[in-house]
């Protein structure tokens, strides 16, 4: 009886997996798709940005900056207890893929690579030098925000409380550590496409970073310095 429940829990975990694969694959291929279909009425290949434009850079960058997001709600989603925090992770993780892939397809539609082929980031921001003296961030390093290795390697070997914690605390900061590019873009792009996504990213980090703080306190713990 016991191997057999063993099995049937293998199973139904296997299952899950594959169904939440597939899912998440589904979402990133509509985000594109949504990507290079959006054009505004008028458009043509004229207003397709330069490849030193903030339009490029934010898709690029922003990019880049989510996938890390996704991955640590991704592990929150599983690893967590709280039914608070893993809804968290879910809207984070399904926001944050519909909008790579809307970026992905942007970049494919613009014939655009979808990452800085020379390595650097934030470049097309006039502030990027501010930046570039953050501890942990700069144009050629980690973006402002993002964890580094030997953090995401801590929040996976935490469990708990204590995960749950480390966990709101890297995302909050990752969520602050964006808001720059994205407020960058919402007023600099040059299509009206673009500064809108950057615009829903500030309203929608915004109060997700609200939220995150709260469950930071109720915890009895605080933001990260």
């Amino acid at each position: 009886m016991t191997s057999d429940t063993g099995q049937q829990r293998h199973a139904s975990t296997a299952t899950r997996t594959v169904v939440v694969t597939v899912a998440v694959v589904a979402v990133l291929l509509l985000g594109a798709a949504v990507g290079l279909l959006i054009r505004l009425p008028g458009t043509d290949s004229s207003t397709t940005p330069g490849k030193d434009s903030v339009d490029i850079g934010f898709a690029q960058d922003m990019a880049v900056h989510h996938l890390q997001g996704i991955t640590m709600a991704n592990t929150a989603r599983d690893k967590t207890a709280d039914p608070a925090i893993r809804q968290l992770a879910f809207d984070i993780e399904s926001t944050q893929l519909e909008q790579v892939g809307r970026m992905k397809g942007w970049l494919t539609l613009w014939g655009a690579p979808e990452q800085s082929v020379d390595g650097t980031h934030m470049a097309w921001m006039e502030s990027a030098s501010h930046h570039s003296s953050s501890s942990n961030g700069g144009t050629s390093g980690l973006m402002p925000g993002m964890a580094t290795s030997d953090e995401l390697a801590k929040l996976r070997s935490l469990s708990g409380t204590e995960f749950d914690v480390y966990f709101l605390q890297l995302m909050l900061r990752h969520h602050e550590g964006g808001a720059p590019m994205a407020q960058y873009a919402a007023t600099h792009a040059g299509l009206p496409v673009v500064r809108t996504l950057a615009d829903n990213m500030l309203k929608s980090q915004a109060g997700e970073s609200t939220y995150m703080k709260q469950l930071i306190a109720e915890r009895g713990a605080a933001p990260l310095p």
